[in-house]
């Protein structure tokens, strides 16, 4: 935006509230307040002023408190005025039409998050854990997102660089003085080092379908045959009734989605057809589309009737069963015929309960848990997770990295290893936004709320 430029957003969803948060930045604030408030001082910084809102007209709108922020110490880098109106939604129009009247311009989506990163408030990496806090639908999600706020992201691509800059200084030491009283060239620490810093990055990528996941939801299937008891476990475990209940078989005939909180994961839980032999061409449709989405599921609830025989299920289906990512549920354990159903996939963790009378589900929940920790690609200590954008980046360092370390064992001139390196250490850069970019920026803050 233009230097001059002082923008305006509503940072609170629009609708009736107690209090709204109206945020300007730019450098017409401090004037700004002054004018508003019908003041001959400046406001002091930092601090609550409760007083009444004037138009340009001078008639007084609302009784509202101020809070001014100073150049370099707010969160965009320049002067700030946040204005707490009631939240009637027609005071707040009146208070924004106001302030379009005095000169402002409304803020685009991630406008204000941008400024603050082209101001040096924050990195790339902190812009995007605005976004991703906003938007976390749950506690892991939030935790990570805070860290990257934290700037956990920024200080470990950091530390990679120092690395690989060290790399680079020893290399381009006999690049630069090759006549000096150096030692002999040893390419066994170096390529080692590079060994390390390509097998962390390469940790760090894997991260990236945590983050998928902690985003997106667990996607995790529900499958059996007919009558099992599918669509009433969904409905058991969401609280509503998501799915149509029926002894005919081939009562669900597509899948049914919904959203869960299970501990501190989100799950996206899907139920699906039955699996038999199909007796339409729409049952069949169904049938196919629950081994389609098996394709890309992240977990699956495999359902028996513990009165009835043990499934026969697809191939495709099995092959993408695992002891880490499949549960195996035997329903119906209050009928008088029910059996122990162990030998069936024994290796798989099972879990008896009874929809009916409503006994076994705090076991599933707890074994579910359990092996969603067990099974996912959890981040190293240091706790770093990295989006889709960072692994991209990563991976081209990792490329850049490889190709650095095989002209190393092919003895090739130091001055070609050296291109590769800095060409890593550019794309490192990109992760925490080292890099001018003006597209890649416009796409990436499009994605944000207005006024954040």
């Amino acid at each position: 935006m233009p230097a001059s430029d002082t923008i305006v957003a509503l940072s609170t969803p629009v609708g009736e509230s107690a209090i709204a948060v109206i945020r300007l930045s730019g450098p017409s604030c401090p004037e700004l307040a002054q004018a508003i408030m019908g003041r001959t001082n400046p406001l002091k910084v930092r601090f609550a002023h409760f007083g009444n809102y004037l138009d340009i007209s001078g008639k007084q709108i609302d009784d509202c408190v101020f809070t001014l922020f100073q150049e370099g110490k707010s969160f965009t880098g320049e002067p700030m005025l946040e204005i707490a109106p009631h939240g009637n939604p027609l005071i707040v129009q009146k208070i924004m039409e106001d302030l379009l009247a005095r000169g402002c311009r409304s803020a685009e989506a991630g406008e204000f998050t941008r400024t603050a990163f082209l101001n040096g408030k924050m990195d790339l990496s902190q812009a995007e854990a605005v976004s991703d806090l906003i938007r976390a639908r749950s506690d892991r999600s939030i935790e990570v997102a805070q860290r990257q706020l934290h700037g956990s992201v920024g200080r470990k691509m950091s530390e990679l660089t120092d690395r690989l800059l060290s790399v680079m200084a020893h290399l381009e030491a006999y690049i630069d003085f090759p006549e000096e009283d150096l030692p002999n060239e040893n390419q066994s620490g170096p390529a080692q080092d590079l060994r390390n810093l390509i097998n962390e990055m390469k940790e760090l990528i894997e991260t990236q379908h945590y983050s998928a996941l902690l985003h997106e939801g667990i996607k995790t299937l529900i499958v059996g045959e007919p009558n099992v008891g599918k669509s009433s476990l969904i409905n058991a475990l969401t609280g509503a009734e998501r799915s149509i209940v029926s002894d005919i078989p081939g009562t669900t005939r597509d899948y049914i989605s919904a959203f869960l909180m299970l501990g501190p994961w989100r799950i996206e839980i899907l139920d699906t057809a039955g699996l038999h032999e199909a007796g339409d061409a729409i049952e069949q449709l169904g049938i196919n589309h629950t081994i389609e989405q098996a394709e890309t599921a992240d977990f699956f609830l495999l359902m028996l009737d513990a009165s009835g025989q043990s499934p026969s299920l697809p191939t495709e289906l099995l092959e993408r069963m695992t002891v880490e990512n499949t549960i195996v549920i035997e329903n119906k354990t209050d009928l008088p015929g029910a059996e122990v159903h162990d030998t069936f996939l024994p290796e798989f963790k099972h879990v008896r309960l009874s929809l009916l009378d409503k006994t076994g589900l705090s076991l599933l929940r707890s074994t579910w848990i359990e092996s969603i920790e067990a099974g996912l690609k959890q981040p190293n200590a240091d706790g770093v997770v990295v989006n889709a954008r960072h692994a991209a980046s990563l991976g081209d360092a990792v490329d850049a990295l490889r190709l650095a370390l095989d002209k190393l064992g092919d003895e090739e001139l130091t001055e070609l290893v050296a291109a590769d390196l800095r060409d890593a250490v550019e794309f490192i850069g990109q992760v925490v936004g080292k890099v001018d970019n003006e597209r890649m920026l416009d796409s990436l803050f499009k994605q944000f709320c207005i006024g954040k």
